[in-house]
């Protein structure tokens, strides 16, 4: 076996699906934030930005990120609701739902995550579970299979309660993984829908604001202060944005973002990671050895990469296509950042 190495720089590279973190000792400060939390992360769960990110805070309405994966998972978006007296008039925003109402589960999700209509969210709750209490302890569980530690539920809509808390990272967290239901995704990039004759506008000015900004929620208590929860994506490269207690928070995600677009990006390596061995008694001189799967990593924009492969000196024909050839490892600096199986590309006979 052989050692090969290759040395290339980030700008060389081009993005996607086996990622890892390569991580940045000189990326650029990141820009000063009205935030009280704050938090960045890459859709691979790598952080690149944090300011107080596990402390217990009031969420206020973005608490209705957990109230919609709770009820996407758990409903039919087609079924039928007729709305109950508790569900009108909720204090705070509404989609001024009525008594005796009958409206789609499908309509209550677009009212909830695009007005952030309490009524919705009370609405749901009680459709999904029988009661807000009982849903409350649905929105729990499903916060402690994502690992949200810092994070607990009384109610479906955020209003402030006691031992109603999240934290920066945890709603981090909770947004990448609904970002991955299309039922979800697909709803919070709409700009509005419609009721019978009453249409309704999205809240959520980074829609038109911020270039590749593919939703958010935004939420707002006197105690809890402005709170907001986005997700943007450009180039194939994915962050979540979360501040509570902010008053700039437009301004706060907007140059967040920009920051983290611009240090950082998915490059893909599966090229530069592909070698050629020689093929002793073939028809061909040599056979290419390729990562077993598409390898990318997750770099700053200016990062310094090692390409290293452990490969065979010489493969003897038949050559099969598929077979193991080696291993790739990519490294920025001394640390492993990716490595992936190394197969035969192609077929090779032997000599005739």
């Amino acid at each position: 076996m052989v050692l090969i190495i290759k040395k290339l720089t980030a700008f060389l590279l081009a993005a996607s699906l086996l990622t890892a973190f390569c991580p940045s000792a000189e990326a650029k400060d990141a820009p000063a934030v009205s935030a009280e939390c704050a938090i960045v992360m890459h859709d691979g769960g790598e952080i690149v930005y944090e300011k107080n990110a596990d402390k217990r805070a009031l969420i206020a309405s973005t608490t209705k990120l957990m109230t919609a994966i709770v009820a996407i998972e758990n409903c039919v978006l087609d079924d039928e609701v007729e709305i109950g007296a508790e569900s009108v008039g909720v204090e705070g925003s509404s989609m001024y739902l009525k008594a005796g109402q009958k409206i789609t589960v499908e309509k209550l999700l677009l009212g909830l995550l695009l007005v952030s209509g309490n009524d919705a969210a009370t609405a749901l709750a009680l459709h999904t579970a029988g009661s807000i209490e009982a849903f409350a302890g649905m929105m729990n569980e499903k916060a402690a299979e994502l690992g949200m530690d810092g994070s607990h539920f009384v109610n479906p809509h955020g209003l402030n309660a006691e031992g109603h808390y999240s934290t920066a990272r945890d709603m981090a967290r909770l947004m990448l993984y609904c970002m991955e239901n299309a039922t979800f995704s697909g709803m919070i990039s709409r700009r509005s829908f419609a009721v019978d004759d009453m249409v309704y506008l999205n809240h959520n000015k980074l829609l038109y604001a911020l270039p590749g900004c593919l939703g958010g929620k935004t939420g707002y208590t006197m105690a809890a202060g402005r709170c907001l929860v986005s997700c943007a994506e450009r180039g194939g490269t994915r962050f979540v944005c979360v501040t509570l207690s902010a008053p700039d928070d437009w301004n706060d995600h907007k140059a967040l973002y920009e920051w983290a677009f611009s240090e950082y990006s998915d490059r893909d390596v599966t090229d530069i990671a592909s070698f050629y061995v020689t093929v002793a008694g073939g028809a061909d001189e040599s056979v290419r050895a390729i990562p077993e799967e598409r390898l990318t990593v997750f770099v700053r924009r200016d990062a310094e990469l090692t390409v290293t492969a452990l490969l065979p000196r010489f493969v003897i024909a038949p050559v099969i296509r598929g077979e193991r050839a080696g291993t790739a490892q990519v490294y920025c600096g001394s640390e492993l950042c990716a490595q992936s199986r190394l197969i035969y590309e192609s077929d090779v006979g032997a000599e005739e």
